[in-house]
């Protein structure tokens, strides 16, 4: 069954989506972040090859011919190179494809908005009986 992580109170959004991929990476996970959004995906992208400051996350977009080899992967949908590994979520709406990964983050920023959609991905991944970790980054930092 696929574990859940809420990283909650982000200060900026990609920013700590770029650290968690990272993270992963560093822990030999595949990652696909689900980017819908293309303006949200390309900025990811850009900060990609630059975070983290003193390495480098192998990544590239799911449609790119290099995808299959690329441990790293931003999707505008959940057609990209089989893998079951990490699913990092940026949309609004939980990816109706998450159960085939081992596990899912979920980074949720302070504004209303945001913390509203969150809100109701989490009532659904709990109707649901999935398991589900909340990091209050406001506290950890």
């Amino acid at each position: 069954m696929t574990r859940i992580d809420f990283y909650v109170q982000a200060p900026d959004r990609l920013d700590v989506a770029c650290r968690l991929v990272s993270k992963a990476f560093a822990a030999k996970n595949r990652v696909l972040v689900y980017a819908p959004d293309e303006t949200i995906a390309r900025a990811l992208d850009r900060l990609l090859w630059t975070t983290p400051a003193i390495g480098f996350v192998p990544h590239c977009m799911a449609h790119d011919r290099l995808a299959a080899d690329t441990p790293v992967l931003i999707a505008r949908d959940g057609d990209a190179p089989g893998h079951d590994d990490v699913l990092l979520n940026l949309h609004h709406e939980w990816p109706p494809f998450f159960p085939r990964f081992q596990r899912l983050l979920e980074v949720v920023g302070s504004e209303d908005d945001d913390k509203t959609a969150a809100r109701a991905r989490f009532r659904a991944y709990r109707d649901r009986g999935y398991p589900i970790h909340t990091h209050d980054l406001a506290r950890s930092e």
